[in-house]
């Protein structure tokens, strides 16, 4: 062999060697513990957290939120308003869903008009006409009406493969049926555009997740080549695999445990305070006590909020008097505390239920930080005033079916608005019910108040921001006066992993970590 031929099959071992270490360090396997895991593979078939943070992994939005809470182009390149009811959306080119097929307008179309028949996201998009296609890469989202928010909701649009989602499966049902609980093809399939697909499912236990190796962003940001997700609902488990190793990354991080992670020299901890209300609803109709306005004032002043703030959420977060928190438009400054014992004690006495009276809870125990701890709390405060409860916690994926049928009288419901706006809160928890429009879906109190409807509809269309913010601000006040709900606190946010990760540049306030960005080193 010639030193000439020599050198060269060296430098071409040492090429091949080379880029071989290369992409072995560039694929990682990122192990995954959440709280909860999402409830189907269908983007549209719950409006929940652990859903959205999925739609982030396997779908991409047209746009999303950047941490300074202004929008990135995703599958659309850029946006412009054409007239006060259109926004036109150009669309990236050369995009592919999982399933081979290319992405087009036809696809934004498709994905929008079936959000508009889904039980949870139809009050979203009640406001959209039907997209126009004016070519493969050009589409016009148009309103009814003036409609301020468009952009927050494009956040929302996670285009579905149309193509992989026409037609009828094995068992002669259509594919693009939204089934909320149970099998449907939507449910059990997925054809995203998203930088991750799922390999496999074993639901409470085990996803798998593999890069897409078509998906459109190239170079990506991160180095993830598998997702291994366990869902781990008890927080003690939680913690202790992090810190035994067996998995890197959690949330949320119970508040007792923030000290103890920050004191780790191998891991990281990251916080930041959420729009996410915790509440109680008191279902009216179902209790009829709960018509009473003074019972439900009592309810009210018998819940120390600050008191489960401080005692039981460790200091990590604030006790609220309404939705929107400080900074949203329809924050209300003059709405006060109003935890007081003994005026809840008078207020019993006055609506004739002195001796009080027995009621049913449900609650979580798998879904919000410490939910079932503060159901407990709220159950002892409660018997305070002689309302004697009977409380019965659950996991998450059992929780739902029995909160959407008013299966007890006061029911935990956590809610982040989902165009991160004040609005929201009222089109979802307290406008009177409307099945066919949607509004009023999580609202299982069967709390109506016209005025509050006329207020909450009007802000939709409002362009000018200081009247919209007065409307809403007067939504927050009506619900206060009317004791609408209880009021707790904002879920506080919180993620811990190993050191060696840029965690603080992938979540946000929206609690939709974009782990497609996340580096291991």
């Amino acid at each position: 062999m010639t030193s000439r031929l020599w050198l060269s099959l060296c430098l071409v071992l040492t090429l091949v060697l080379g880029a071989s270490a290369t992409a072995l360090a560039a694929g990682k396997t990122f192990k995954l513990a959440w709280g909860t895991d999402p409830e189907a593979l269908d983007p549209h078939c719950q409006l929940s957290g652990p859903m959205l943070q999925y739609c982030h992994l396997v779908f991409d939005p047209l746009i999303r939120w950047k941490k300074d809470n202004t929008f990135e182009g995703r599958l659309a390149e850029k946006w412009e308003r054409i007239d006060p009811l259109t926004v036109r959306f150009h669309l990236r080119k050369g995009v592919k869903f999982h399933s081979g097929n290319p992405f087009t307008a036809k696809d934004v179309v498709w994905t929008v008009e079936r959000a508009k028949t889904s039980p949870d996201f139809k009050a979203l998009f009640e406001v959209f006409e039907t997209p126009v296609a004016l070519d493969d890469y050009t589409v016009d989202l148009k309103t009814s009406k003036p409609y301020p928010l468009l952009e927050n909701m494009a956040t929302y649009i996670f285009p579905m493969d149309s193509k992989f989602y026409t037609g009828t499966d094995e068992a002669g049902q259509p594919k693009d049926a939204v089934v909320k609980t149970g099998s449907s093809f939507a449910n059990e399939h997925e054809s995203g555009t998203g930088e991750f697909m799922v390999a496999s499912r074993e639901s409470g236990v085990k996803w798998v997740m593999k890069r897409f190796a078509d998906y459109w962003e190239k170079p990506g940001k991160g180095n993830i080549e598998e997702i291994l997700l366990t869902p781990i609902k008890e927080n003690a488990t939680r913690v202790a695999a992090l810190l035994s190793g067996d998995v890197d990354f959690i949330s949320p991080v119970p508040p007792q445990d923030y000290e103890r992670i920050k004191g780790n020299k191998d891991l990281q901890l990251v916080t930041m305070a959420s729009a996410r209300i915790i509440t109680f609803q008191m279902n009216q109709k179902k209790r009829p006590e709960f018509a009473n306005l003074k019972v439900r004032q009592a309810i009210i002043a018998a819940v120390d909020n600050a008191g489960i703030a401080e005692k039981i959420m460790n200091k990590t977060t604030i006790p609220s008097n309404q939705n929107s928190p400080k900074g949203y438009a329809g924050y209300n400054a003059s709405l006060t505390p109003r935890f007081n014992l003994e005026k809840a004690k008078q207020l019993m006495k006055e609506a004739g239920y002195e001796k009080g009276f027995s009621a049913s809870m449900i609650a979580m125990n798998d879904r919000y930080t410490n939910d079932a701890k503060i159901a407990e709390a709220v159950v002892g405060m409660l018997a305070k005033i002689g309302i004697k409860v009977d409380l019965k916690t659950m996991p998450k994926s059992q929780y739902w079916d029995l909160f959407d049928a008013e299966a007890a009288d006061l029911q935990m419901i956590g809610w982040h608005p989902d165009t991160d706006d004040s609005g929201n809160y009222g089109e979802f928890l307290l406008m009177c019910f409307d099945k066919d429009k949607g509004f009023g879906q999580y609202n299982r109190a069967n709390y109506c108040n016209p005025k509050l409807d006329e207020l909450s509809i009007a802000a939709q269309s409002e362009t000018d921001p200081a009247k919209r913010s007065k409307m809403l601000q007067e939504v927050e006040k009506i619900a206060y006066d009317d004791a609408a709900f209880i009021p707790l606190h904002y879920e506080p946010l919180s993620w811990a992993s190993k050191k060696g990760m840029n965690t603080a540049d992938v979540v946000n306030i929206q609690d939709f970590p974009y782990f497609g960005d996340l580096e291991i080193k």
